[in-house]
């Protein structure tokens, strides 16, 4: 049987998710294959800016540029899994010490240069910082969908880099032309 790839996909998580960390929340799924899926939750903000994660990794940030666009971008709970480390979605993709290329244009980078160039030049200048990830084993995703835990729509990058978190769930149900308000807690299959 052929596996479909969810990356570049969004993960909308249905009203009936029980576990508290993916409740209401809009996922991009940067990497699905045989092995398991790894994505970032993109709509859920932490009582940190991008100026106070640069402090905090001591980082100055030097440029005009990363003090004005940047410093007051808020940074995200990205997932359960590896909470103490930063992720930075981004688009152009670039070249960095550890990206994982999620598209044509978009990366996910793990790494410190890239943090590093932000903060000398302001660029990548479309990014979400993210602390953790979520991640599935191999055909914990495929599962969860089979018991419709979630909704699945290609990813728009405007969404992801245009508009502010609390805008980026219901832009993502307009996609399917669904709004959240209507979703039954109790799914059916046909």
């Amino acid at each position: 049987m052929d596996t479909v790839s969810l990356t570049n996909h969004f993960l909308i998580a249905m009203p009936a998710m029980a576990d508290p960390n993916f409740s209401r929340t809009l996922t991009y799924v940067c990497e699905h294959n045989a092995e398991g899926a790894l994505g970032i939750i993109v709509n859920r903000p932490i009582d940190m800016n991008v100026a106070g994660l640069f402090e905090r990794v001591s980082i100055p940030l030097e440029s005009e540029v990363a003090n004005s666009e940047l410093a007051g971008q808020p940074v995200y709970y990205g997932g359960p899994v590896q909470t103490d480390r930063g992720f930075v979605l981004h688009r152009p993709k670039g070249q960095w010490h550890s990206t994982l290329n999620v598209t044509e244009e978009i990366g996910l980078t793990s790494s410190r240069d890239i943090l590093q160039a932000m903060s000398e030049s302001g660029e990548p200048g479309e990014v979400v910082i993210t602390l953790g990830y979520a991640g599935w084993s191999a055909g914990q995703l495929e599962w969860e969908l089979s018991q419709n835990a979630w909704l699945t729509v290609a990813a728009d990058p405007r969404i992801l880099f245009d508009l502010p978190p609390e805008e980026r769930l219901p832009a993502a149900m307009q996609l399917l032309g669904v709004d959240f308000a209507n979703l039954s807690e109790v799914a059916g299959h046909a």
